[in-house]
């Protein structure tokens, strides 16, 4: 098989006695290109709508607080109820706490107000657009280094705005807005140079400039293929949460076959969910199965990777296991048990299995699970001979 080549798709096309002429490689080069920017245009299309809904839900909520004819009937309930309502209308990431950051959201951003054009909204009449750009302004100002309303709605997925509504500092929120656009960053990018304090050492820093271009040098800029897997655009769309695995032949196939694997064994699995939402803090995870065990009596969490084994993965398996006990034990439950699968050791071709056990301290518990649970041996033999078709 040939190596892909970089040509533009403009390019493709030879000039032979006055007319173009298309050769077989130019026309696989072409379609690339075209798949790749239009790729780019929807997502991004579907972010600014994100984004705008988002914002304008901010609007009414706070216009309501404000306003509302009936506010007083609700008052600290108004989020509670109005996530109950708007969920039942099958309306997604409308739950309470998302609510409240829309609010903050519109409160942070009212310079998004003078971005309300056809550009972004074709969709809605200039007399919606009006009234809205009309009302009262907010009581919090944007800070004069803050990106434009144009800016923010076509440089900055909303994934990345929910992050920056977590700094108080408008100074310091600016910043990272500024150069969140300026590298294009994803939102694990955005979330590592928070936490190794960018800002922090940009301002302590007599070359500032410096600290920064090294910055964005060693930075992660998102690409269309991450931008279509982010959570907010997928429940937008109305997908499936299984849809968020990327497309290698491996991530998409070993769910189902190690689940189906694993209600073979007839072992008293019973098939729960799979990449089932969880919220800790202020982020989702997805689990990427959850079984019950009707012989245990609890849930089993099935993590599978396809990198090698880390004590990373196997804490990440765990902060989910203490999850589920505090939050999806019910009585008669038996505390969860965790499996991860990782597809390579690090040593050798194959691969590991390890348990996690949220703090169970009692050895009956952990004699029990063991005989009850099918073998390490077996798990790592599935995946050997799954790896080699």
């Amino acid at each position: 098989m040939s190596t892909p080549k970089k040509t533009a798709a403009k390019s493709v096309l030879s000039n032979t006695g006055g007319s173009l002429e298309l050769t077989f490689d130019g026309l696989v080069e072409a379609l690339a290109s075209t798949n790749s920017q239009i790729v780019a245009q929807a997502s991004k299309a579907v972010n600014i709508g994100i984004t705008l809904r988002n914002w304008f839900f901010g609007h009414y909520i706070h216009t309501y607080e404000m306003n509302g004819a009936d506010r007083a009937v609700y008052g600290a309930k108004l989020f509670s109820q109005l996530s109950e309502r708007l969920q039942a209308y099958g309306i997604s990431r409308v739950e309470e706490r998302e609510l409240r950051r829309y609010r903050q959201f519109f409160l942070t951003y009212p310079q998004i107000r003078e971005s309300l054009t056809p550009e972004f909204v074709p969709q809605l009449p200039a007399e919606f657009l009006s009234s809205i750009r009309e009302s009262v302004i907010p009581e919090s100002a944007p800070h004069r280094l803050s990106p434009s309303g144009k800016e923010i709605l076509s440089k900055l997925s909303f994934t990345i705005i929910a992050e920056l509504l977590q700094i108080d500092d408008p100074l310091k929120r600016a910043f990272y807005e500024l150069e969140s656009i300026r590298g294009g960053w994803s939102v694990r990018e955005l979330r590592r140079q928070i936490a190794t304090l960018l800002y922090e050492r940009t301002g302590l820093s007599s070359d500032k400039t410096a600290v920064v271009e090294l910055a964005q040098k060693n930075s992660e800029s998102v690409t269309p293929a991450m931008a279509i897997r982010d959570p907010y655009l997928f429940e937008f769309l109305g997908l499936m949460n299984y849809e968020m695995l990327t497309e290698t032949k491996l991530e998409r196939a070993l769910p189902e076959k190690f689940q189906n694997f694993l209600l073979e064994l007839g072992y008293g699995f019973c098939f729960e969910a799979r990449q089932k939402r969880i919220l800790i803090g202020d982020e989702y995870y997805f689990v990427d199965l959850v079984f019950y065990h009707r012989i245990l009596k609890c849930h089993i969490l099935i993590e599978l990777k396809i990198d090698e084994f880390s004590h990373q993965h196997l804490g990440q398996l765990n902060t989910y296991v203490t999850w589920y006990k505090k939050n999806m034990m019910t009585e008669g439950d038996n505390p969860p048990v965790g499996i991860l699968l990782c597809t390579k050791k690090s040593d050798a071709n194959g691969s590991i299995v390890e348990y996690a056990l949220a703090g169970m301290d009692n050895q009956l518990f952990v004699s029990r699970y063991a005989i009850a649970l099918p073998k390490k041996e077996d798990l790592e033999k599935f995946i050997a001979e799954y790896n080699k078709n």
